[in-house]
């Protein structure tokens, strides 16, 4: 099991892929999760139009591989 839960649900990994594959859940879940560990910089990114979409891209690739979203910045 991860030691971080992601998209704060549950660490179910079927859901979680389930979940990456919607852009709004991705979006919403992935925003709320990083402020939910206290990254409000990597937060608002998360919304920012472009990146927020290259970001959905990177962490469906990396729930379907590794089973974690892509933490890219650590502020």
């Amino acid at each position: 099991m991860a030691e971080k839960q992601d998209y704060f649900i549950t660490d179910n990994r079927i859901v979680n892929i389930i979940l990456a594959i919607i852009p709004i859940t991705a979006w919403i879940f992935g925003f709320i999760t990083r402020f939910k560990e206290g990254k409000i910089v990597a937060g608002i990114i998360r919304v920012i139009p472009f990146a927020g979409m290259v970001i959905w891209i990177v962490d469906l690739v990396l729930m379907i591989l590794k089973g974690r979203i892509w933490r890219l910045l650590n502020i």
